[in-house]
């Protein structure tokens, strides 16, 4: 079976023999950011699959955030490359939760917080301690913490 670094590398030489400017780009980015988590440290390391996948979720929230800065400064056409470029990396990663899903994970990880004590907004990181091993990778932070306020403010 292959590692997901190999299969970002085997993409990158598709894209390049079809003349993808856009996924050869991407991807390029994507593997030195990889090689770069590589070495990072004192000693240098090989990645696992779990590892290569946060990076690529972290690669993938930059280009988002970048495509809201761009729509924001007025420069429509960065914006819709920078999201182009976030789908493409989306597709790497695992399957995100629905809005429902998440929203049941996170009211079950409320009622637990509440069994042992926890109560109100001030629960929120005892909750959160119990909701983000369950949807590591398949939620952004952000949506996360705000199903989580939502759900303890009542």
């Amino acid at each position: 079976m292959t590692t997901l670094k190999e299969k970002l590398k085997a993409d990158l030489n598709v894209a390049i023999r079809e003349r993808d400017e856009l996924r050869s780009s991407t991807l390029r980015l994507t593997i030195t950011a990889i090689t770069k988590e590589e070495v990072a440290g004192k000693t240098k390391r090989e990645l696992s699959d779990d590892e290569v996948q946060k990076v690529i979720a972290k690669e993938a929230k930059k280009r988002r955030e970048a495509a809201e800065a761009f729509a924001q400064g007025g420069r429509p056409e960065s914006a819709e490359r920078e999201r182009a470029e976030g789908v493409l990396l989306d597709a790497y990663l695992p399957k995100q939760l629905s809005d429902e899903e998440l929203d049941g994970i996170v009211a079950a990880a409320v009622e637990e917080a509440k069994a042992a004590g926890a109560e109100g907004p001030r629960a929120m990181g005892a909750v959160m301690k119990i909701v983000n091993p369950k949807v590591a990778g398949q939620a952004d932070g952000g949506r996360v913490a705000a199903s989580v306020k939502k759900l303890l403010a009542g």
